[in-house]
């Protein structure tokens, strides 16, 4: 609820403090005088978009000050908190313009950004008039007026879930076919090559190997002949015999030589098992060393389809067999592809149909609500000499998203038989103003500390009807609190704070000034909206029987 307003250097204020009171609030005076300037100082404060031009001349800059009390669970605490701004039950609002346009914020104290104000805004104050492009003249905001008029919240979160599901199905699907498509563009090549490094199979560290053998079996001819001479010449024809005999000639001596030979002898003992250990080296490196001829080129032949196998995928040889799997791994994709794509097909299949049951619950919530608030509406109408005009709901298919299937607008016709239109398009002046003021009595009934600012929605009305559109402020801001700037004296008489805006001219300079009324002198001001600039005594009866309801 706006509690307050302190308002320096705007256009031809100087300096202003207003105190708002729970109820309707009510703002009256000459045309011209400044009343609008209040809206445009308020909508300032609040990060609106205006005119840029609000600095009063030959000051350095403009500021206003706005607070409001906060209830524990107003929605503004939302916005402060994601924010990151201090809380509490009350909320000020400051903002600065300088002279040459700069522009700056603060929310209780602590700097912030025009847009937090506009957020900010949106939970606080809600202006309507013949030009309010904000809100119920907005048909992109109808749906939301009409869902929150009829409490969807729950039918909504059911479709916006359903439709995120749908989104997810449908990007998992989308991504497994163009993973299929582009394993299915080199199938052929997979086969190919598995069946061709399945047909080699080669092993880790082989290319290694057989590179070894193959420069063995290349020098292994000069190599055998050297081994094989050494091993004729350690053989039974030479060291080995020659060991032998000499033991056999030391043996016989030993027993004349006093022990003498013993350590002799047995070294040479030790040097026949080294010499027979070595015989059986040489032996084996004999037989290793000899190969046919046609083994030769079977190595070469595997040695060199490893490696252009290699060179072929671009990898390395000992990695040929990592390779394999890898493509195999694919080729088992595509095999089982088909069975996944069926699956994400029907799970598409079944977001989609949950996404259309929660959208056709949702549009036919929507309708029963339309129907409610027609009848809603079309009852306030009548109190306000309209009984004639017919507002309805329109609800027609849209491009499916997040909030359902259906566009919403509010439409009227003024007179039966008549086209009907958007509110804006339709409807004059006087009759838009009533047509709004019906429309929100509907929207906010059982709805309480809201704060409402009507700019002349009385404009075009008078009598009657005008006491019937004042009723109805009143009926509004008995749950909350009601702003209104109005010329008609019905309407001002059934406010129960009441200001008058007075414009001043001093010394070739302009103020605005705004003066809290006592009763006493809302009787003149009531009989100045009457009468005109000379006030009678029957204008000042008037007001009176006007105050006393």
């Amino acid at each position: 609820m706006l509690r307050g307003l302190d308002i320096s250097d705007m256009l031809i204020i100087d300096r202003l403090e207003l105190s708002f009171q729970p109820g309707l609030n009510v703002l009256t005076g000459e045309t011209g005088a400044g009343k609008s300037i209040l809206l445009d100082s308020l909508g300032f404060v609040l990060g609106w978009r205006g005119r840029a031009d609000l600095v009063r001349q030959g000051a350095k800059q403009g500021e206003v000050s706005a607070w409001f009390d906060l209830a524990a669970d107003h929605p503004a605490h939302a916005v402060l908190r994601e924010a990151g701004l201090p809380q509490g039950d009350e909320l000020i609002l400051r903002r600065i313009n300088t002279a040459d346009g700069r522009k700056t914020a603060w929310v209780n104290d602590r700097r912030c950004s025009g847009e937090v104000l506009r957020q900010l805004s949106d939970t606080l104050v809600e202006l309507h008039g013949q030009h309010d492009d904000r809100g119920l003249l907005n048909p992109r905001g109808h749906r939301i007026i009409l869902d929150e008029f009829a409490g969807l919240d729950g039918p909504r979160s059911k479709c916006r879930a359903a439709w995120a599901a749908k989104g997810k199905a449908a990007k998992a699907l989308a991504a497994a076919e163009a993973a299929m498509a582009a394993i299915r563009d080199e199938e052929e090549f997979l086969r190919h090559a598995v069946a061709e490094l399945d047909a080699l199979a080669p092993d880790p560290g082989e290319e290694a190997t057989l590179d070894a053998r193959r420069r063995m079996m290349q020098g292994a001819e000069k190599i055998r002949s050297d081994v094989v001479r050494a091993h004729e010449i350690l053989g039974q024809q030479g060291a080995e015999a020659a060991l032998g005999d000499a033991l056999r000639w030391l043996d016989g001596a030993a027993e004349k030589a006093e022990g003498a030979l013993e350590a002799p002898m047995a070294s040479l003992s030790r040097a026949m098992v080294e010499l027979d250990e070595a015989m059986d080296g040489i032996v084996g490196a004999i037989e290793g060393l000899s190969f046919n001829p046609a083994e030769l080129e079977d190595t070469e032949e595997r040695l060199f389809a490893i490696r252009a196998l290699a060179r072929k995928h671009e990898v390395l040889a000992d990695d040929l067999s990592g390779f394999a799997d890898t493509l195999r791994d694919k080729l088992a994709t595509l095999e089982a592809g088909d069975a996944d794509l069926s699956r994400l097909r029907r799970e598409m299949g079944a977001a989609e149909t949950a996404y259309g049951a929660a959208a056709d619950a949702l549009t036919r919530a929507r309708c029963k609500a339309a129907t409610a608030l027609d009848k809603a509406v079309t009852g306030e109408l009548a109190p306000l000499k309209m009984e004639r005009a017919v507002f309805k709901t329109q609800i027609t298919p849209e491009t499916p998203g997040p909030d359902g299937v259906d566009a919403v607008a509010f439409t009227v016709a003024t007179n039966p038989g008549a086209p009907s239109g958007p509110l804006n398009r339709i409807a004059s002046g006087g009759e838009l103003s009533r047509f709004l003021l019906a429309l929100k009595v509907c929207l906010t009934r059982g709805q309480s500390g809201l704060t409402m600012i009507f700019d002349e929605i009385d404009r075009g009305v008078g009598g009657a009807t005008a006491d019937a559109v004042g009723r109805r402020l009143a009926a509004l801001a008995a749950g909350g609190q009601v702003l209104v700037v109005t010329h008609s004296p019905q309407v001002a008489a059934l406010g129960a704070h009441h200001w008058r805006v007075e414009k001043h001219v001093r010394a070739g300079m302009t103020t605005s000034t705004v003066t809290a009324l006592p009763d006493p002198d809302r009787v003149d001001e009531i009989a100045r909206m009457l009468s005109g600039d000379t006030i009678t005594e029957e204008a000042r009866g008037a007001a009176r029987a006007l105050l006393a309801g």
